[in-house]
């Protein structure tokens, strides 16, 4: 799948996936290859990528994501630098 992590001020993530979790309004959840098209809000919290064996942790401050067709689209407010 194609990831890209957008915040107002910089591009903080784009290239591929095998899985990503984010966390929603109502809860984590989880994005597979082939998952339903969905668009959510997000709450502050972790976004974890995997891509094989390799696992990115990025914090952000709330946002949206959207992910239809293989490709997931996060737009978040902010990331915060740990």
């Amino acid at each position: 799948m194609k990831l890209t992590i957008i915040t107002p001020d910089k591009l903080a993530y784009d290239g591929v996936a095998t899985a990503v979790t984010v966390p929603g309004s109502t809860g984590s959840f989880q994005i597979l290859k082939d998952h339903a098209a969905i668009v959510s809000t997000l709450e502050d919290g972790k976004i974890i990528i995997q891509n094989g064996k390799d696992e990115i942790v990025l914090v952000i401050r709330g946002g949206v994501v959207e992910a239809k067709d293989n490709v997931i689209t996060v737009l978040a407010e902010g990331i915060v630098e740990e």
